[in-house]
């Protein structure tokens, strides 16, 4: 059990990161729905950033190889973000039919960066071992016996994933940049009345809360693959990207809530692996729980109707200052 738990929480915080990246855009009124390619174009940057590294030093070092992942992969992301940003905050593209365009980019994108750019024999590899060293990968479980093992065996990744999403919740309820995009994100003529710039809100949070899902790309492919960089990776991260879209759903847009959430998705998604013995039918079937858990919180919210358990009322909608 241990075990499973210790996969659990591996393999939740890929979901965490896109889970916060995608509450903090929608915070300010927009429904991204290319997460899932912004993740895989996370990915790409931060194998693409080893990849320079190793070129360039004889000895690479385990901080600097994991600073420099990251580094690439949140420029990666938020560039794309930034695209996202310029399409639907200025020139007022329907946000769906963007996102949607953003994740086929984005898929497309890193399955090419991937096997033509940095398919490098041993990016992999010292990503991977590098991120484990970067926290002394498994501070020791001796004489900690079960909880070592579930919560202290994980590389950086992992612990920078719950500390972001902390950080954002403190932010969205104590401080005053995160009433102000909230304010943005429920009623942008009304903030920008007040005197909040709303257009500058959208863009810097749409940038950096694709910054923070590219980062599940890059954990995916340094944590949970052991630094396999395989021809179906986007296409994996793609289907998480989306669960993690489904997740701030499951959430109900709070990020605290999202450490626990993505902990539970990252069970119900190895679920189907740790069983032996099961049909491939059972396995497809045990893998739409995460989608069906989803549905039923939507519907539980939506009877309920709690305004702290509802997406940001502007949610989706294009802001037109000249209407207010």
């Amino acid at each position: 059990m241990d075990v499973f738990l210790a996969n659990a929480i591996q393999f939740g915080v890929i979901f965490l990161f896109g889970c916060v990246g995608e509450i903090l855009t929608e915070k300010s009124g927009h429904l991204n729905l290319g997460i899932p390619g912004i993740m895989c174009t996370g990915a790409a940057g931060g194998c693409f950033g080893v990849k320079l590294y190793m070129a360039s030093a004889a000895n690479p070092n385990g901080f600097v190889t994991v600073l420099l992942a990251i580094l690439f992969a949140m420029v990666f992301a938020g560039l794309l973000g930034a695209v996202y940003a310029f399409l639907t905050v200025s020139l007022r593209c329907n946000q769906n039919v963007t996102g949607l365009a953003v994740t086929i980019f984005g898929v497309g994108f890193t399955s090419f960066f991937l096997n033509n750019a940095v398919l490098t024999e041993g990016v992999g590899a010292l990503l991977t071992t590098a991120g484990q060293q970067f926290f002394g990968a498994s501070i020791t479980e001796d004489g900690l016996g079960w909880f070592g093992k579930i919560f202290l065996s994980h590389g950086v990744m992992v612990y920078l994933a719950i500390v972001i999403a902390v950080l954002a919740a403190v932010m969205l309820r104590y401080m005053r940049i995160g009433l102000s995009l909230r304010a943005v994100g429920e009623n942008p003529a009304t903030a920008d009345a007040v005197g909040i710039r709303v257009t500058n809100y959208k863009y810097a949070f749409i940038v950096i809360g694709a910054a923070i899902a590219g980062l599940g790309g890059l954990c995916y492919v340094m944590d949970y693959m052991g630094g396999i960089v395989g021809s179906t990776v986007a296409e994996t991260i793609q289907g998480i990207g989306w669960l993690s879209i489904a997740l701030v759903i499951f959430t109900v847009w709070k990020p605290a809530f999202a450490i626990l959430g993505s902990i539970v998705f990252g069970a119900l998604y190895i679920l189907a692996m740790s069983i032996s013995g099961i049909r491939f039918e059972q396995i497809q079937l045990l893998n739409l729980i995460p989608f069906v858990v989803t549905i039923l919180v939507l519907i539980v919210t939506s009877i309920v109707g709690n305004r702290e358990t509802q997406p940001p009322a502007s949610l989706g909608l294009s802001y037109f200052r000249e209407d207010r």
